[in-house]
């Protein structure tokens, strides 16, 4: 039997590339350009960091020239100390730069080379002070700083850079054994291990095992690096990606879903005591077939941002805006409860403020013209949709409640109500109004009387 399934094209790349799974190493078209702007940013300030700590290095280094003994020549020209000048010079220059901008890659690679160069060039140097053939200085263990310089190629999180550093110190270290043999025309080679540990003849098992060594640990932390980095991008592309979608969902509910110790999933919820407010626009949809597309999404965008920052101040959570509507929720995302009283305060709020508008000339044709509306009661409070799409919503007769006192306005010629049991409710949480309230009969199913906010 065939059957005509086409193949997950990610999963077909890793099928044709095993070496990418194991290494778990990103594909350069996945990142975004705002992402590689960030992971700039890091390689910049990791860079900034690594130029600090080779400076503390060289500062080590010349303390510790300086307290060493010399037994060379006092005539002899001694060229550690200006090396060590340059060096200290060098980062200092290359630290003032990475501060300024991100170092480009030759200057990177030009630093590696440099450490590496006065690294070897003070080993090298142990046979002069010291008065001793070069194969002296095979035994110094000045060499263990190559992995401190391997290790801060690994704060770039960029694998290139610390096998660069590898190579650069493998080829340094054969290069200084080469000299010493070259020095010793061949006489001083042995493969007597004790010879070697108590004399100044030169094993080349023991060499060889220092260059194998720092080669197999570069490309160790190489391999480590770029599956960290394939976590780091990741991790920066989800995590952008949570702050531009957090934009689409209220401040709370995003920070619920991503605090959630479980994944999102349909069907997730729980049923809670709840507050409901809707909130709307007087007139606005025949104002708007009146006007351009740009007055009426200004208007909209003045409108929803002075009432999303009035509802979150009481304590509401944006549910959804329906064009010129809003409808918040209180007590369903942290479970407060005074759910009732914050949003009749939130509703005072929202009268007071749309009074002032008319000196606003972008929402003066809707001064004193936004109804509102509350009821509370059990509400079932989760997840709908599918695997594919989720929403965040809230389910219960207090929902449509809501929304049907907020259209009653109209019919009772008033700005903002809540039906009774809202009311009592706010008073047991606390609630003081701003003004003498009104109790009007209601003639929405669902409540018998409403009590008038403005």
């Amino acid at each position: 039997m065939t059957t005509n399934q086409t193949p997950d094209p990610a999963l077909a790349g890793r099928l044709r590339n095993p070496l990418r799974q194991v290494l778990g190493q990103p594909s350069a078209p996945d990142i975004s350009p705002r992402i590689r702007v960030q992971i700039d940013l890091h390689d910049q300030s990791s860079e900034v960091l690594i130029k600090i700590i080779q400076l503390v290095i060289v500062t080590i280094w010349a303390a510790l020239y300086w307290l060493s003994p010399k037994t060379g020549s006092g005539t002899m020209f001694a060229p550690v100390p200006w090396a060590l000048a340059a060096y200290f010079a060098f980062n200092l220059a290359a630290l003032l730069w990475a501060r300024r901008a991100r170092l480009p890659d030759w200057a990177v690679l030009v630093s590696i080379v440099v450490d590496v160069a006065i690294l070897m060039l003070l080993i090298w140097s142990f046979h002069i002070q010291y008065g001793q053939p070069p194969s002296f200085y095979l035994k110094a263990p000045t060499l263990l700083y190559v992995f401190i310089f391997i290790a801060l190629r690994a704060l770039r999180f960029e694998a290139r850079f610390v096998i660069f550093t590898g190579i650069a110190a493998a080829v340094g270290w054969l290069a200084l054994v080469a000299y010493a043999i070259y020095s010793a025309h061949g006489m001083g080679v042995t493969r007597d291990y004790i010879a070697y540990l108590t004399g100044n003849e030169i094993l080349l098992g023991a060499e060889f095992d220092k260059i194998i060594t720092i080669v197999m640990v570069a490309g160790i932390i190489a391999v480590a690096l770029v599956r960290a980095n394939g976590l780091l991008v990741r991790a920066t592309s989800e995590a952008q990606a949570a702050r531009d979608l957090s934009r689409f969902f209220d401040r709370d509910v995003a920070n619920s879903i991503r605090n959630a110790g479980e994944e999102a999933a349909p069907g997730s919820g729980s049923r809670i005591e709840a507050a409901i407010l809707n909130v709307d626009l007087r007139g606005f949809t025949a104002w708007a077939a009146r006007r351009d597309p740009v007055e009426v999404l200004s208007l909209l965008i003045a409108y929803q941002k002075r009432m999303v920052g009035i509802i979150q101040r009481h304590g509401g959570s944006i549910d959804k805006f329906m064009g010129d509507g809003i409808m918040a929720t209180f007590g369903t995302v942290r479970g407060e409860a005074t759910y009732a009283a914050d949003a009749l305060r939130a509703t005072e709020d929202i009268l007071t403020e749309t009074r002032d508008w008319a000196g606003d000339p972008v929402l003066a044709p809707f001064a004193a013209k936004v109804n509102a509306a509350v009821a509370c009661g059990p509400v079932v409070s989760g997840t709908i949709g599918d695997d594919s799409r989720l929403e965040y919503t809230v389910i219960g007769a207090a929902v449509n409640l809501s929304a049907k006192l907020e259209k009653a306005n109209k019919e009772l010629k008033t700005r903002a109500i809540a039906s009774q049991e809202t009311w009592d409710a706010a008073l047991v949480q606390g609630y003081q109004p701003a003004a003498r309230p009104r109790r009007r009969k209601s003639a929405v199913p669902g409540t018998a009387h409403v009590v008038v906010l403005g």
